[in-house]
């Protein structure tokens, strides 16, 4: 008989956009976890069995107004802290079950911020088993009797399954490499590190199961790991970090090193998704089905976080397929029809954690797998949000699954193809609050997206019943026979040694005498029977030999076996001596482990009190830092306005002060000036020759002369010149422009501005400009005394953007040149006679003199240069 190769049914391809039928919305739950110490802040309350409540920490101020608000959210059922596993399985995952083995397909992923208590809800605990192990506990509870043989049912690479002869599987079996599966009637040992997990001692089942169905269970295992897929169950290498070094410290490429590589996401016929080449292993059950989860667990990458210490870094899928197909008309073999075929599928995604990465201090590869991680849940929060829109308001937009293997491996359920069920898992711990109120807000808002109810699977229209009326056919005729006196094929019941030997022998003749005269029976008879005993006696004499052999051959056996058994002894009694000393270290072992345990328990607990004490240091180091940056910035800030008030006030006193010190300047220039001129008009009283009668001119001729400013008197010729006296700038290591306009009067004073290399010009030009880095103006101009005052105005030459050349003025030097005239004597001839009054008007001595210069007027022309005090300036207050 050939194989029937057979696949899941094409269903017609659904509107994505508005599917037909009725609608479910998608089941969302809540589990809210205890905390881990007793005296911990709580920021979640549970209300009633829907209804959380979820209010702030304290100290804690959130919305822009800073309302102190409680939030309450509800959901389909909430599960406090003392909920059982069983309690939880009964309400969320047995109805999946049941669509599962009623041939439609089920979605439960539990969603929450890392230490929830997600891996703990999937897989549970020793002693207390989680989801996954309940939900496989019923598969196999409800399906164990109708369970086909390995290899009946086959799953091909496209997503499909065939369905195989009897003959067929059989070869399959003897090919297969692995270990030996037991018989149905053994108990298989399982391993005692997961033992506890799936001993559920509640033997629950489905109802309803079809009964005329042979059934098959496919498991597999995955991880969505940085947006990259994974096959958990493959034998391959996991390192993806050390490959192999020579002795040059180089990485050696070879074939022992073979990194996993990821798998692809392929679309079937029936536009479902499914991971090409991933590892569907058939299990028969509860044990087998864990054991293959629990190799994959292993492999599945966690690390330690600030938040968890076996936080999971990836997403894990592990996916349940059920294969199903019914018996035929005579309820023997499996009807190989490819439409009578079923193939569902139940999906437990055990999601990674969403968490800040500034909570869990992460670094390097962990900070790349946190973004991965948040990433993938946003693209799950964006697709939810979409579909919610389209929903509502009728939109059509593209729900983008295809940004993330997560949302794109399950599209299907979204689109139609079987229930949803989420399980938020919160933790009620004041750490937690800003996660957990996010985890809040996207889990109400999946509840308002509905998914297309799955349709029945098409019945077979055959006879229901038939399975159990061919075996009731079968006992029946088995007791029958027994009751006949056994099978009626003796073929295949072994005959005696005894029946073998009597075959042997040749046929007795008829011993029936019918005439007394008869002599031919008797001889017939006797010569048969002679045959007969010489025939026994070859038999006895054979049989004498092979007795005689086979003692000889026991004999030896016997030696033999007693021999090994010595040597075999003194080898058991070695391996017991071995043996008892390991147990002795076994146990002295354990005492160290029992102790180490203690002390590592015991450094656990000092951990994580040095760690929340850390914590708190932390978080008040992170304060004072924080509060002494603003006070280092406020008195940097009133640093910086002392500086501008200082900067301001020591411009305002250096002005003033330079106000001042020119006004007192001035004023003692006045004073000088008086002084010098009043010495000069004593001096020239005191030289005057004592017959000379000064005159006093009237006032009135004074007022009509024109007052003239006196200058500086000319060099005298008969005096030797005077060698003047060059004033060395203080920047006469540059090269400067020397601009004297041709206006300027020479000085002719001692001290005279000297700049070697130079450039003299009369006027400014930028060709001057260009060749020097210093600039001076020469400019003169009448002081308030009268006398020329000149200044040198320096600057500083630069190049500007557009390549000319500007002055930047930056010191301005006086040069003031007095010239202290001599005072005119009035005086006779030295012959002339002195009139006749002259004793009367002469000046007879030094006092007189001098009273009279004293008591001299302003505008005299007694002494030179007098006059310019005449009126003299007023003095500012």
């Amino acid at each position: 008989m050939k194989a029937a190769r057979a696949k899941t049914p094409r269903r017609p391809a659904l509107k994505k956009a508005s599917p037909p039928g009725p609608k479910d919305p998608v089941g969302v739950y809540c589990r809210v976890r205890p905390l881990s110490c007793p005296d911990q802040e709580c920021c979640i309350e549970v209300i009633n069995e829907s209804t959380v409540q979820i209010h702030p920490p304290d100290g804690y101020r959130i919305f822009r107004n800073g309302e102190y608000r409680e939030t309450q959210y509800s959901f389909k059922e909430v599960f406090g802290t003392l909920v059982a596993q069983k309690e939880l399985f009964d309400a969320v995952a047995k109805p999946l079950v049941e669509d599962l083995v009623h041939g439609k397909n089920g979605l439960l992923f539990t969603y929450g911020v890392t230490g929830s208590g997600k891996t703990h809800t999937m897989t549970g605990s020793p002693g207390d088993g989680g989801l996954l192990p309940r939900c496989l506990a019923v598969i196999f509870n409800s399906i164990g009797p109708f369970q086909a043989k390995r290899f009946v049912f086959k799953l091909d690479d496209k997503n499909g399954v065939d369905i195989q002869c009897e003959v067929d599987a059989l070869l399959e079996r003897q090919k297969r490499d692995a270990t030996p599966v037991p018989k149905a009637s053994g108990k298989r040992q399982v391993d005692p590190e997961f033992a506890d997990m799936i001993n559920v001692q509640d033997h629950c089942k489905v109802e309803e199961v079809d009964e005329d169905n042979v059934y098959s269970v496919f498991v597999s295992y995955i991880e969505i790991y940085n947006n990259y897929i994974y096959d958990l169950l493959e034998d391959t290498s996991f390192d993806l970090i050390k490959p192999k070094w020579n002795n040059c410290n180089t990485p050696v490429r070879n074939g022992d090193f073979i990194p996993p590589q990821s798998k692809m996401l392929r679309e079937d016929q029936n536009h479902n998704m499914y991971v090409m080449g991933c590892t569907e292993v058939e299990v028969k059950s509860t044990e087998e089905a864990f054991e293959v989860f629990w190799k994959g667990q292993k492999k599945r990458r966690i690390a330690n976080t600030q938040l968890n210490r076996e936080s999971s870094r990836s997403h894990g899928v592990f996916t349940i397929k059920l294969a199903q197909a019914p018996l035929d008309a005579d309820g023997d073999n499996v009807l190989q029809e490819r439409e009578q075929i079923t193939l569902s599928q139940l999906s437990l995604v055990d999601l990674a954690g969403s968490e800040r990465t500034n909570r869990t201090k992460a670094e390097g590869s962990r900070l790349r797998e946190a973004g991965n991680i948040n990433q993938s849940l946003m693209t799950l929060r964006t697709c939810i949000e979409v579909l919610r829109e389209n929903q509502k308001y009728g939109t059509n937009k593209m729900v983008p699954y295809r940004d993330s293997k997560l949302t794109h491996l399950f599209k299907n359920y979204f689109d139609g193809e079987g229930k949803v069920r989420m399980i938020v898992c919160v933790n009620p711990k004041a750490e937690d609050y800003e996660e957990s109120l996010q985890v809040m807000r996207f889990a109400e808002m999946t509840q308002e997206v509905e998914v297309a109810r799955p349709v029945d699977r098409p019945l077979c229209g055959l006879t229901p019943g038939r399975r159990f009326r061919n075996q009731a056919f079968r006992d029946e005729l088995a007791r029958k026979l027994e009751i006949r006196g056994g099978p009626i094929n003796e073929e295949t019941e072994e005959q005696s040694a005894s029946e073998i030997l009597l075959q042997n022998f040749p046929p007795l003749p008829s011993c029936e005498l019918l005439d007394i005269n008869d002599d031919q029976t008797l001889p017939k008879l006797i010569e048969v029977l002679e045959e007969r005993h010489k025939l026994r006696q070859k038999f006895s004499e054979e049989f004498a030999r092979n007795v005689l052999t086979f003692r000889t051959a026991l004999r030896e056996l016997d030696s033999n076996i007693m021999s090994k058994e010595n040597y075999f002894q003194g080898k058991l009694s070695e391996k017991e001596k071995i043996i008892t000393g390991q147990k002795a270290e076994l146990e002295h072992l354990e005492k160290k482990i029992k102790t180490l345990e203690y002390k590592v328990e015991i450094l656990e607990k000092t951990a994580t009190i040095y760690e929340e004490d850390k914590r708190h240091l932390q978080q008040e180091l992170e304060s004072k830092s924080q509060k002494l940056q603003r006070q280092v910035s406020d008195k940097r800030r009133l640093e910086a306005r002392l500086q501008g008030m200082v900067a301001e006030t020591t411009t305002k006193w250096e002005k003033e002060c330079e106000r001042r010190v020119a006004a007192k300047q001035l004023e003692m220039q006045n004073k000088l000036w008086v002084k010098d001129e009043k010495l000069k008009q004593l001096k020239a009283i005191v030289t005057e020759s004592k017959s000379e009668k000064p005159e006093r001119p009237s006032r009135e001729r004074e007022r009509e002369k024109p007052i003239q400013r006196s200058v500086s008197p000319p060099p005298v010729p008969n005096t030797p010149p005077v060698r003047l006296r060059r004033r060395r700038s203080r920047s006469a290591g540059e090269r400067w422009v020397d601009h004297k306009p041709p206006s300027n009067l020479p000085t002719d004073t001692v001290m005279q501005p000297h700049v070697p290399h130079a450039i003299t010009v009369a006027a400014a030009s930028e060709k001057a400009l260009a060749k020097c880095d210093k600039y001076m103006l020469t400019h003169q101009e009448l002081a308030s005394d009268g006398e020329i005052e000149t200044k040198l105005i320096k600057g500083d030459v630069f190049k500007t953007r557009g390549g000319g050349q500007a002055v930047q003025f930056t010191e301005i030097e006086t040069l003031k040149q007095e010239s202290p005239t001599g005072r005119k004597r009035r005086s006779s001839p030295s012959n002339a006679d002195p009139p006749e009054d002259a004793a009367d008007s002469e000046w007879t001595d030094v006092e007189t003199r001098c009273s009279v210069a004293v008591e001299m007027r302003a505008g005299s022309t007694l002494g030179p240069g007098y006059q310019h005090h005449a009126q003299p300036k007023r003095r500012k207050p």
